[in-house]
């Protein structure tokens, strides 16, 4: 079944609190729709950049401001939204068939992603017009 931006969900991370110090967990995978096999971040990204800009055949991504904001641009081949990121307890569940990008990143921003597959290149649709031709053959 194909993927639309209204599969993109929010998803909230518990939290616990000890001595004022807030902790954001995430154990096992009760709180995702997947289970994950890899993580990674994104720093230090120059002023005026974007990253993402692809969409994946069978990889689930989660992504959450850990520090900072950016925007997550979200495109289903039809419909366009646009999510702002900026709660270190909120993340952004995008499933398989989603086109993606990240831009509007503040200085300070740190994008965490947690994703259901390890790397895999063939998984990546990196051209805009594959990905139209990806979504019209689903």
């Amino acid at each position: 079944m194909k993927a639309t931006i209204n599969d993109c969900v929010l998803i909230s991370l518990p939290q616990a609190v000890n001595e004022g110090v807030v902790t954001t967990l995430l154990k096992e995978t009760k709180e995702l729709p997947f289970e994950f096999k890899r993580v990674f971040y994104l720093y230090d990204i120059p002023n005026g950049e974007s990253r993402g800009g692809h969409a994946h055949k069978t990889c689930h991504q989660y992504m959450i401001a850990v520090s900072g904001s950016f925007d997550i641009i979200l495109d289903d081949g039809i419909n366009k939204s646009t999510v702002h990121l900026n709660d270190p307890k909120v993340g952004l569940h995008v499933p398989p068939g989603v086109w993606d990008s990240e831009a509007n990143f503040s200085p300070d921003a740190i994008c965490l992603v947690i994703a259901s597959h390890a790397y895999f290149e063939e998984d990546y649709i990196r051209n805009y017009e594959d990905y139209l031709k990806y979504q019209a053959n689903q």
